[in-house]
């Protein structure tokens, strides 16, 4: 344990809704070593056509906004993707082979746009220059699945809690999720500067009512920069994109947000904590909540339930679909393929069970991080020897004044508008946070019902959306700025 031991500072971030063949499938030739893309694979769409895996050529016209529109994301569309069917009985085999006609039957937006191929794409590595080069630089790993085969909110609180409390999908929402959290062991064992939450909008980790009493410990991103030029980085930095177009565009890279912003922001991350004076004591983990609907050929295992009452319709007995991750840190060799040493993958929990270890925050929050391989494996080098590039530049991108109107009037998605609804249901100030989770404990679920499209009363109007939400978050925090 003596190179984890030599860490200090262990920073996620974590992007949206992109699955591991999308982003890196071809980041090598697919061997036994790395599990990628043969680019035989295909899957049947409505008509029995068959629609394989590809991508475009170089030049300007690369589109990097695709699948446009968003696929189907819900745990009944992911079944159908995984399954292809959306009740798969006991017993039925993941063959990976429902993604384009799931793709095909979301009734979002008009049946044409729905393209069979869009979800059968992926991003070369010329087209993903950043998280590319992490990923060979330091370490990839094709064995890190999603923690459940569900939306994000499921996803998100697994790697925050260890579970996803029963709730298969991010509404309706069931306030308060009162789920202990990795961030609270910090602040039981009186751990000082122990962690932060990073933001740039609305951050998703507020749903978590644990962490309402522990407002200062968000800050938005622009201090994440400060802090690791400062040296200042608590033990465990979480940070969470750009989910709205708001002052800017999202660069959450969730479809079909523009895949570059992602790339720069990974390239900000790594630019940030590699040049400040914490890097030789730093690990650095870049993943994804969920895979979005887009393609990947790997079938999910079975799953350690994260508690031992059995929840319905589905039981958390299994994992989702695999994401990107890419861990850094100048303790990695170069080129490494990260794979657990069991049959059990790395999913969420990972992070939660590499904290534990690391910083002594004792037992597992659930008997899904129980059983999670940790990272420390990853740290084989004997001293802080890989040292990276020294700066890492993504593809040129800047939303044009344009852009962001336009991306104003495109109708929210449903993350989108479960987080507004997660800002309607905030406390009104902090001191008051204790009461409202009584509060909300009190109501039930009867009266979060006039909260569920709370979003739509908006119109899509994403600045009028963003305005409210901005004015409840206000008040909670106090003076929030720009």
């Amino acid at each position: 344990m003596a190179a984890l031991n030599s860490i200090k500072h262990l920073v996620v971030l974590m992007l949206e809704n992109r699955s591991f063949d999308s982003m890196l499938g071809r980041l090598r030739p697919k061997s036994v070593r790395f599990d990628g893309l043969s680019l035989g694979e295909t899957n049947p769409d409505g008509d029995g056509n068959s629609v394989s895996v590809w991508t475009q050529g170089g030049g300007e016209s690369v589109a990097m906004d695709i699948p446009d529109p968003d696929p189907g994301e819900l745990w009944s569309d992911i079944n159908m993707q995984i399954f292809g069917t959306v009740d798969p009985t006991p017993g039925s085999t993941a063959a990976m082979d429902g993604f384009v006609r799931n793709y095909q039957q979301q009734t979002a937006e008009p049946a044409e746009r729905y393209v069979p191929d869009r979800v059968m794409h992926y991003y070369s590595p010329e087209q993903v220059p950043v998280i590319s080069r992490l990923a060979r630089q330091f370490a990839v790993s094709d064995r890190w699945h999603a923690s459940a085969p569900c939306q994000t909110w499921p996803n998100r609180f697994f790697a925050h809690t260890g579970t996803a409390d029963g709730y298969e999908n991010n509404s309706p929402p069931h306030f308060p999720y009162e789920m202990p959290t990795i961030f609270n062991r910090f602040e039981e064992r009186n751990i000082p500067n122990g962690w932060k939450i990073y933001f740039h909008d609305l951050p998703q980790t507020l749903t978590l009512s644990r962490l309402w009493p522990h407002l200062d410990r968000f800050r938005f991103y622009d201090e994440f920069r400060h802090d690791a030029s400062q040296g200042t980085l608590p033990q465990y930095s979480f940070i969470e994109p750009r989910y709205f177009a708001d002052v800017s565009v999202p660069n959450d890279q969730h479809p079909p947000h523009v895949v570059t912003l992602g790339e720069q922001l990974i390239a900000d991350v790594y630019n940030s904590v590699r040049n400040g004076p914490g890097w030789n004591e730093t690990l650095l983990i870049i993943t994804y909540d969920e895979h979005g609907g887009c393609y990947d050929h790997v079938p999910p295992p079975p799953a350690t339930p994260p508690s031992d009452t059995p929840s319905r319709p589905f039981n958390f007995d299994r994992y989702g679909v695999r994401v990107p991750a890419v861990i850094v840190s100048p303790y990695i060799k170069r080129g490494t393929v990260l794979r657990p040493a069991g049959a059990i993958p790395f999913d969420h929990t990972s992070i939660i069970a590499t904290l534990r270890k690391r910083f002594e925050l004792g037992e597992p929050l659930t008997r899904r991080d129980a059983v999670a391989p940790d990272l420390e494996p990853a740290l084989s080098l004997d001293g802080p020897k890989n040292r990276g590039p020294v700066k890492l530049s993504a593809l040129p991108y800047v939303a044009s004044p344009t852009d962001v109107a336009r991306a104003k009037q495109v109708p929210l998605n449903g993350f989108q508008k479960s987080l507004l609804d997660l800002a309607n249901r905030l406390p009104t100030d902090a001191g008051g946070a204790l009461r409202h989770i009584d509060e909300l404990r009190q109501c039930g679920a009867a009266a979060i019902e006039d909260v569920l499209h709370v979003a739509d009363a908006f119109g899509g109007d994403v600045t009028e959306a963003m305005a409210a939400a901005r004015n409840r978050l206000s008040a909670l925090f106090g003076s929030l700025g720009q």
